[in-house]
């Protein structure tokens, strides 16, 4: 499991300080998903297909996070795999107030890379600090 815990730690400071240095966590195969996402589920395949939706939108995203707390590691019978608590705190850019949403990620890590993300999110709090 250190495999995990490192990479859930560098996705922590890459939410702070750098997110496109997150970029280089991911593998070329990569799937990431957002089961309940406003407007529907979304899914990338490929790190190429994440990169190509994710770069546009960093420069117009609203918030700037500060905090990254891990709430929690849950540990699952695949070595590869963790279920992830955690929350993101910062300041909302076009308001100057602080928010913060929890999430809920499963994350499967291989080779030190993410091969799988699917991450649940408070939409309700995240709809509440963007107005």
């Amino acid at each position: 499991m250190s495999d995990l815990h490192s990479v859930i730690d560098r996705m922590g400071q890459g939410w702070l300080w750098d997110p496109a240095a997150m970029d280089d966590l991911l593998a070329e195969d990569v799937v990431m998903e957002v089961p309940f996402a406003p407007g529907g589920p979304l899914r990338w395949d490929g790190r190429e297909e994440w990169l190509a939706f994710a770069e546009p939108s960093r420069a117009g995203f609203p918030a700037r996070f500060d905090r990254f707390t891990k709430l929690a590691v849950h540990e699952t019978l695949d070595p590869e795999v963790a279920v992830i608590e955690y929350e993101l705190g910062g300041v909302i850019t076009t308001t100057g107030q602080r928010a913060a949403a929890r999430f809920i990620g499963v994350l499967r890590v291989r080779d030190g890379k993410i091969a799988g993300w699917r991450e649940y999110q408070d939409t309700f709090a995240i709809r509440q600090a963007l107005g």
